[in-house]
Order: C-alpha cells, then sequence, then structure tokens
C-alpha cells in the first residue's frame, strides 16, 4: 500500500529519535556531541540518509546537536540545508523551540525579549525551509513537595498565557503557526493543565501539539483530552507509552531522561491508535504526524515499522 495526496496525513520523524549512542557507535550522549563536532558532514548525512531510508518524507529539528543552527554550520546556509532535504525527497515539517524550558524566569522582560529574537530568527530559517510550524516546549513543573512551594494556579498560568499569546502573534507575522507541545511534567500535559492554558490562550495565535506519549506518561488520556481541543491541533507527535509516572517524580535536568523507561514502539502501550485515528478522521485533521522515539538503537527499522503499523492497521481507518 502506498500513501497519497488522498490520505492527508504527512508523515515525519522529530530527530530526538537519533539520539542513542548505539545508533553512532560510541559511549554515551556525550560521545555523540562530539562526534556531530568532528564530524558535522558525515554527522548530518547519516541523519538525513536515515530519515530518507525509514520511509516517512519529513524532518523535526530539535536541540543541539539536531537543532538548525547546527544544520546551517554543518551545509553552509539554509539554502544548501534546504537543497539537502530536497534531494532526498524530504521536507522540513517543523522545529522545536525549548527555549522557555531552559530560560528560567521567563516573565522577566528581559527574558522574555530574549526569546522572542530567538524565535525571530528561528522562524526565518524555517519559512526559508518551507515549514510553518514551530513546536513550543512548555515549561516545567515544580516537584510535588518541593519547597517553597509554587503553585501553577490561574494567575501564574494567565502571565505565562500572556506571553504565550505575543509570541504567538510575532511568529504569526513571520508566517508561522506555534504550537504549544505536550511536554509531561510541564506545566501543558496533564488534563487539567492543558484545558486551562486553552482556556487561557487566543486560538488565533496559539495552536496544540499534541503527543500521545507524554500525555499518558503524564496520567491523561490522549483521545479525551485532543477531542476537548482538536481546533487547535496543527501537527501530532505520534508516540506510545507503557502508563504513567509516579506523582512524586523528581522534576530536574535529568526528567527526559527518567521519562524514555516509559516509552515505547508503536502498538505495545496504552495508546489507543484506532481510536486515535478515527478522532482525527471524525474531526477532518490534515497535516503532519511526527513519529517519534525518543534515542532509539534502531531508529530507521524503528521508524519504518511504525509507518507499515500506520499503513496497515490505521490508513484503512482513516479512510
Amino acid at each position: 500500500m502506498t500513501m497519497t495526496s488522498s490520505d492527508k496525513l504527512r508523515f515525519g520523524v522529530d530527530l530526538v529519535t537519533f539520539f542513542h549512542p548505539g545508533f553512532w557507535g560510541v559511549d554515551g550522549y556525550d560521545g555523540i556531541i562530539a562526534h556531530s563536532r568532528a564530524q558535522p558532514r558525515a554527522f548530518w548525512d547519516k541523519i538525513l540518509d536515515s530519515v530518507q531510508a525509514s520511509g516517512v518524507t519529513g524532518v523535526e529539528l530539535t536541540f543541539s546537536p539536531f537543532n538548525w543552527q547546527d544544520a546551517i554550520k554543518t551545509y553552509g546556509s539554509v539554502e544548501a540545508f534546504a537543497a539537502q532535504l530536497s534531494s532526498r525527497g524530504l521536507q522540513l515539517a517543523s522545529g522545536f523551540f525549548a527555549e522557555l524550558e531552559a530560560a528560567g524566569d521567563f516573565t522577566k522582560p528581559s527574558a522574555q525579549t530574549a526569546i522572542i529574537d530567538k524565535a525571530e530568527r528561528y522562524a526565518d530559517f524555517l519559512t526559508a525551509c518551507g515549514s510553518d510550524v514551530m513546536v513550543i516546549g512548555a515549561p516545567l513543573r515544580q516537584t510535588l513537595g518541593a519547597r517553597p512551594v509554587r503553585f501553577h494556579d490561574f494567575e501564574q498560568a494567565r502571565k505565562i498565557a500572556d506571553f504565550l499569546n505575543r509570541l504567538g502573534a510575532v511568529l504569526h507575522a513571520k508566517g508561522v503557526r506555534l504550537a504549544l507541545h505536550t511536554e509531561a511534567h510541564s506545566i501543558f500535559a496533564a488534563a487539567r493543565d492543558v484545558d486551562l492554558m486553552m482556556l487561557l490562550t487566543d486560538p488565533a495565535y496559539v495552536h496544540m501539539c499534541p503527543d500521545t506519549a507524554h500525555i499518558i506518561v503524564a496520567g491523561s488520556d490522549p483521545i479525551q483530552l485532543v477531542d476537548r481541543h482538536h481546533e487547535r491541533m496543527i501537527i501530532a507527535h505520534w508516540k506510545d507509552a507503557l502508563g504513567p509516572m509516579p506523582a512524586d517524580t523528581p522534576i530536574d535536568e535529568h526528567i527526559h531522561d527518567r521519562h524514555r523507561p516509559y516509552f515505547c514502539g508503536f502498538g505495545l502501550g496504552r495508546v489507543d491508535w484506532p481510536a486515535w485515528i478515527r478522532l482525527l478522521r471524525d474531526r477532518g485533521y490534515q497535516g503532519w504526524a511526527i513519529l517519534e522515539l525518543d534515542a532509539a538503537a534502531d531508529p530507521v527499522h524503528d521508524i519504518a515499522n511504525g509507518l507499515t503499523l500506520v499503513r496497515q492497521a490505521l490508513l484503512p481507518i482513516y479512510r
């Protein structure tokens, strides 16, 4: 079975999928970074060749060494990177922007100015490569029981939403749409938190990138949650998870490493994929579906297997 434009879904992969030492034949994540710096062209060529070999057609850039600055530095220009994608039949689906999580207290005017400047430059890159979606990670929550307590209440959410509205308007002027990513242990993953942020942000400027696995890890149901806000979804991360993480999980610089044991291959976890594809069909969703596996040891095989599942079991339902 081959996919056609009538399927209305386009499949891509987030480059975090390639963040596994075994794929690169190195010891540890520091080894990946060292390899990317020592042999940047070989590093990026292997990534793009692997995406092509997996069968998907879209790429979502993410943190360094898989970010847009690294791509430009490696190939020499935005145009040269775009040409590398095109020569392999690939498109830039989207770019992940992680600056909110790293900014600390971004409610300060100086921090907001710096974030907007970075986002504008990123938006220029995205549009030059033919993409119009910037996926943005939300700030992390506080570990349960930590002192002093910081409540994520209405007033705090309102401050964050105000900035997201303004950032969304800035990006819109650049031809790029802001999509909030449902990152587990952030202020935008569990059902109540997503409902609150969707209520407070302007749907004209702030959209949604649901991640099925992260919603499950956060203890919520991705089908019910996304159905409530389906009109805000402009891109989606398709990933499976084994179940929710403990409520007292420490939320610190290692939280993303703690997530990984809870993620699993497509069809092996809690995501009800037939219900998911029926939801997208019934709500008329069209756009990118980003198949994502955090740090897969054999990413080409795993992505190809996921795509096979989609083609054989899900696309007939969607049609």
